[in-house]
This record gives structure tokens, C-alpha cells and sequence, in this order.
């Protein structure tokens, strides 16, 4: 986002992505000239003890620095087993050490994290098939003598093994995106130009990675350890995600592998970029909140100061238990699979959003009082919206919320007497969001249903929508508002959860509340919304809604470079549901007594007789013809659309609808009653 520094990536909780959401790199756009000895570029006090050592690599092979006739560049780079990002980098170096080979530069990976064991390097190496020796950098000399700090990080030496280039790779993967291709291979350019004996444009640039955990010795008598004062908190905010087989991309429940990733832990949270929550915490209280204290940060900090001291193990409390199955309170009644066999993710790069059309067979209305969201494979699985929709189809503008999963989502049963309705004949829609981990992945993830008691339902759990589908978004610019529909509550209700969605550029995202005679009041604020963090903000506790309150939604989006996440910034941006289109939609929960249910239908409450007939044609208009076509509306309603076609035009306009107004209302709220 312009003028700050973008929050961390992927789907959701506690320090799961804290891979990605780095500080914005920079490319120096001014040329530097070539580094000479004695330059901050240039030969380095320690580089000897490198260049004349022999070295092992992870593999047992000696390795030591090729001979400077046959080999004119050497590229250093530093890696890791967990780093998501060092992860993919991994291959593409592959790929230029085969490019390169001919002209006898030498690639050399290496390895400077205490927490990653010699099996694990060895483990990854093997799986990744990297074509490049692998070095142990135990005593951290090779980034002593380098200066690197993050993985991926390349360093390049030239015949006279002076440091010619220092940075990252290149600049196709960034902070929760990938581009198709780089747009700039600055590790590609800068060996070219070594090998044509040409200055370095750019010698330097910031990297986006995972920092290397420094060396050190704890002090005496610390104030902080690991066991009595670090552990409890990463019980509580992280560990969830952060375990083996979770979409954290690494463990922090034992000591070491935490020891390792104190210093990014220290980053990530002071920066509050983890654990990941976007809203503003002075307008509300809310249930599934990830925020850390100040004091809780101040501790992290500490702890890194002093050296990361261990402290007494047996002071360590018990880990807290965590649910491998289903979070429901019993087993499902139904489970639906996105698909029949599972979907392939690939090991690199980014994945568009998948949508998988599953039929769960509901051939009467179901009321269920429970449902979840299982993945088949949480180590990729960033986020899951499953929706409702009539035909089945992928991309509908009318389809219906029914769950959502990200990770360390903890499920709250829903109140006795409350529950959801699954009109018959729907169908299911998965919208699954894969980050790939480095490795090819499968997935097949699934939904459970419990079913409830009609006659024990007193109250209706609906996901309804305030959204805004008629905008365009210019090319280049920030700060672009968009403000959604307007709606008012027919019947007294309560409000129980929120969930803004936008795509790429959304920045921003406020609700507001307006009682009858009062003054609006913010229920929500969003100030850095995140795409890769579909969150559903559920209120500590439901506000009620008093009967003609009007809820309001309005968002702002980033069109502009700035935005690095941003598709294309010359483009003209409307609605659509491919990411690089854009949704101004915010759902949120109700609970309605079941006896007034079918008139709680907020979606269409701004139809009023007056404007309703001409906004209905505005918003399902989607061909522009200037009528409704029966392929513009669900199945269901097709049938009226023949019926009030009073010229056989095959469509209705605006008079046929005014004509005919409290007929289409009441058919409109029968579908959705």
C-alpha cells in the first residue's frame, strides 16, 4: 500500500506467514560503479578464511573455492529448510546455474540457520534435486565474512573474489504475490555484466526474506527465558499454526527451532505484522482477536537481547491440546469433498484461486447448527470460503457465504436454538486459496455438516452482503473510494460477525451502524486490508439491531505502482470475480427469530418502489441491454421473468418491473425465506 509497508502475507493467524511480509524491498536506481578492494563492495577482513579453506558439503563431498582461471564469478547463496520464499528461490537457482554453467560460473548454496539440522538440509537438497553443492555454515563464518542477513540472499564474487553484487535474486516473488515472471533478474544481470567485464549497474539491493538468526551466548542471570516467559505466549498466539504438518512454515514448540527464528520473531511483532489482524481496535471487541499486548512484545525483544537464554526446560508449560479432527461437537451427519479426486499443487509460484463444484445431494431445506471446513492439506491451504449457489455455477454474483477456514480459526458452536438453512437443490462452492511451500503438494479439503431440529430452531443464522457492483477504478490512482448499498434491518436482529472482501487493490474497509434518529457509529474499521487474510471478524458480543437501523460499507482501493500487490496499474478496474478484477462486498452474520426470518432479508430492502425497479436492472443487468434476462437470475426465478414480460422481449425493463413490483419483492423474499 502506498506510503507504508505492506502487512505479512498468508491464509490468517499467529506467525504463519511471517515469511513473506517483509519490509518493501528497493531497488538502488542509481548505478554504482564496480567495488574495488577495501570498498564496502569490495574484498572483505575474513573472505580468506573462506577461499582457502576446504569445506564439506551437506552431502560429505570436499568443496573448496574453484580456481579463478576456471571459474571468473562465484554466486553465494544463502538458504534455509523452512523460509517459504528461500524455498522457491531454491529452484530458480537451479535453473541459472544450468544457464551459466558454460561460462564457468560456480554456484554454491549455503546454509547459515542454527535451527536447521544437517538431516534437514540434507532432507531438502535431495527433495529440491539442487544441482548446486550445499554448505553447513556451523560457526556462521560465511555470513560473517559476507554480511548477508536474510535468506534468499545472493552474493556475487568476481575473478578476484571481490564482492560485486549483494541482494536478491530477483523480483518476481514479493510480499503475498508472485508475478508470472520477473520483471527484473537482477542476479541474471549482474553476472552478465561480471562476465563482460562491464561495471554492475546495481550492486546492491534489499532483500525480502527471512532473517538469519545470529550466534550468540545468553546472558548470566536473564530477566527473560524461553521456557517460563517466551513459550506461554507462543502457546497461546502461535503454535497453533506454527506446528508440524500446520501452514506455519516452521515449528516454535521446541526451544532450538525457536532460538533460531527469534530475531524475525522480534521483527514480525513489533512491526505488528504478526500474529496477522487488520481492525482497528477502538471501535469493538472481538472474539477471534490476534493481537499481541505491547507488554507481550516487549517480552520477545528482551528475550532477543539477552541472548535467547533457555531458562529451565521443566519450567515450560504443558503444550496446549489441539484438535486434529473435527472441531465440531460430534461427528458431521454429512461431509461434502470439494472434488472426487484431489487437486495438484504445484511446488512453486503463485496459484490463481481454485473453484470446485461439489453437490452435496440436499433435496429438502436443511438446517444445520454446526459446520467446519476441513483441508486435506493444511501445509498449503492459506484460506476455504465455501459458498451456496442454485445452479452450481463458479462465478456468480448471487451466490451465498455458507463457511470460511483459515488457519488457527477456533469454531464457536452456535447458540442453542440458532441455525443455518441450506435451501434444497443447492450446491456447493469451494473457493480454496493454495500457497505453494517448495514442494508439490496435494489437496482434497472437505465440509462438515450437522444437522439440527426444525422444530428446536427459534433463531436464523443468515450471511447477507451490503456490496457495491457498479464502480470503475482508474488507472494509477490510490485512494479511490467506493461506498457500498446502503441497507436497513426490516426487523430487530443481531449482528454477529463481519467479513469485508475486496480483491488485489482493496486497501481499506469500514462498517458503520445507524440507529433510527441516531448518528452512525463504526462497528468495523479495516485500515490495511489484506487479501491474502480473508478474516471474519466475529464480535466478542452480538449488537442488537434495532428494527430500521441502516448498515453502511465503504472501502477504498490502490489502482496505483505503489500497490505491489497490484496486477496491472494501467488498467481500468470494474467488477469481477477473477483477482485481478475487484469485489466491493462486505458480508456479514444476522441472527433473525425464525418467525420474522422471511422478512430479514437485507439484500433487498433498498429495493424501494420508487428506485427499486431501476436498480435492480443497474445491478443484474450484466449483458447491458437495458432489461433483465432470464439468464441474468437464478433458476428459480426465470420462470416469473416469462411471466411479467409483457412484450415478449425475452427480458424485463424497468416498467415491467414497476408493474409488477410487490410480486417480484415477494418472490424475491420467498427464494431466500
Amino acid at each position: 500500500m502506498s506510503g507504508s509497508t505492506p502487512s505479512f502475507l498468508k491464509p490468517l493467524v499467529c506467525l504463519a506467514g511471517f515469511w513473506v511480509a517483509l519490509p518493501t524491498f528497493a531497488v538502488e536506481n542509481t548505478p554504482q560503479a564496480s567495488a574495488t578492494a577495501g570498498s564496502p563492495q569490495g574484498k572483505l577482513a575474513g573472505l580468506s578464511e573462506l577461499t582457502d579453506k576446504t569445506w564439506k558439503d551437506v552431502e560429505g563431498n570436499v568443496w573448496t573455492f574453484p580456481k579463478s582461471e576456471t571459474s571468473p564469478v562465484v554466486v553465494v547463496a544463502f538458504l534455509g529448510t523452512e523460509c517459504p520464499l528461500a524455498l522457491q528461490y531454491a529452484k530458480t537457482l537451479n535453473l541459472l546455474a544450468e544457464r551459466f554453467a558454460n561460462q564457468g560460473v560456480q554456484f554454491v548454496g549455503v546454509n547459515a540457520n542454527p535451527q536447521d539440522s544437517l538431516a534437514e538440509i540434507q532432507a531438502q537438497t535431495r527433495r529440491q534435486k539442487l544441482s548446486y553443492p550445499i554448505l553447513k555454515d556451523t560457526h556462521q563464518d560465511w555470513l560473517k565474512a559476507l554480511g548477508a542477513d536474510r535468506t534468499p540472499q545472493v552474493v556475487v564474487l568476481d575473478q578476484n573474489r571481490v564482492i560485486r553484487y549483494s541482494g536478491r535474486i530477483d523480483d518476481q516473488h514479493g510480499i503475498g504475490k508472485s508475478r508470472p515472471a520477473p520483471t527484473r533478474e537482477d542476479l541474471a544481470l549482474a553476472v552478465e555484466q561480471i562476465l563482460a567485464k562491464k561495471n554492475v549497474e546495481i550492486s546492491k539491493t534489499e532483500v525480502i526474506g527471512c532473517l538469519i538468526g545470529r550466534l550468540s551466548s545468553p546472558k548470566a542471570e536473564p530477566q527473560v527465558t524461553w521456557a517460563k516467559d517466551i513459550a506461554p505466549i507462543l502457546d497461546q498466539h502461535c503454535v497453533e499454526c506454527h506446528r508440524p504438518g500446520e501452514i506455519g512454515p516452521f515449528s516454535l514448540v521446541h526451544y532450538e527451532e525457536t532460538a533460531g527464528w527469534a530475531e524475525m520473531i522480534a521483527e514480525v511483532t513489533s512491526e505488528r505484522r504478526m500474529p496477522p489482524w487488520h481492525a482497528d481496535e477502538s471501535h469493538a471487541k472481538f472474539l477471534n482477536e490476534r493481537r499481541l499486548s505491547q507488554k507481550e512484545i516487549d517480552t520477545l525483544k528482551q528475550w532477543v537481547v539477552e541472548g535467547t537464554p533457555a531458562g529451565d526446560v521443566s519450567q515450560r508449560p504443558p503444550l496446549p491440546v489441539f484438535t486434529n479432527g473435527w472441531q465440531l461437537p460430534r461427528q458431521p451427519d454429512q461431509v461434502v469433498w470439494m472434488s472426487e479426486r484431489p487437486y495438484s499443487v504445484k511446488s512453486t509460484g503463485e496459484v490463481k484461486y481454485q473453484y470446485f463444484s461439489a453437490d452435496p445431494g440436499i433435496t429438502e431445506d436443511r438446517w444445520i447448527s454446526g459446520v467446519e471446513v476441513q483441508p486435506g492439506n493444511r501445509a498449503v491451504v492459506h484460506h476455504v470460503i465455501v459458498f451456496l449457489s442454485e445452479d452450481g455455477k463458479k462465478f456468480n454474483h448471487d451466490k451465498q457465504l455458507l463457511v470460511a477456514y483459515v488457519p488457527g480459526l477456533r469454531l464457536k458452536p452456535l447458540p442453542e436454538g440458532y441455525a443455518k438453512r441450506i435451501p434444497k437443490g443447492s450446491k456447493f462452492i469451494f473457493q480454496v486459496h493454495y500457497t505453494p511451500n517448495g514442494e508439490a503438494q496435494e489437496d482434497r479439503t472437505k465440509v462438515g455438516l450437522i444437522f439440527a431440529d426444525p422444530a428446536k430452531v427459534t433463531h436464523e443464522v443468515k450471511t447477507e452482503s451490503v456490496a457495491q457492483l457498479r464502480f470503475r477504478l482508474e488507472p494509477y490512482k490510490d485512494n479511490q473510494r467506493v461506498d457500498a448499498k446502503p441497507t436497513k434491518a426490516p426487523v430487530e436482529l443481531e449482528l454477529l460477525s463481519m467479513s469485508p472482501h475486496m480483491h488485489l487493490r482493496g486497501k481499506s474497509f469500514r462498517y458503520e451502524l445507524q440507529p433510527p434518529g441516531g448518528e452512525r457509529q463504526v462497528v468495523l474499521n479495516v485500515p490495511h486490508y489484506d487479501f491474502n487474510w480473508q478474516t471474519q471478524y466475529r464480535l466478542a458480543e452480538p449488537i442488537k439491531v434495532a428494527r430500521g437501523s441502516t448498515l453502511y460499507a465503504s472501502a477504498t482501493f490502490d489502482n496505483s505502482p505503489d500497490n505491489l500487490a497490484n496486477p496491472d496499474p494501467s488498467k481500468t478496474v470494474t467488477w469481477g470475480d477473477q483477482s485481478w478484477e475487484e469485489m466491493m462486498l462486505g458480508y456479514f452474520d444476522i441472527a433473525v427469530p425464525r418467525a420474522s426470518a422471511g422478512k430479514g432479508n437485507l439484500m433487498t430492502d433498498w429495493l424501494d418502489a420508487k428506485e427499486g425497479p431501476g436498480k435492480l436492472v443497474k445491478a443484474l443487468d450484466r449483458n447491458k441491454n437495458g432489461q433483465i434476462d432470464p439468464n441474468e437470475v437464478q433458476a428459480g426465478h426465470r420462470e416469473l421473468v416469462k411471466q411479467i414480460d409483457a412484450d415478449d422481449s425475452g427480458g424485463i425493463n424497468e416498467e415491467e418491473l414497476r408493474a409488477n413490483w410487490t410480486k417480484v419483492l415477494k418472490a424475491i423474499s420467498a427464494k431466500k425465506s
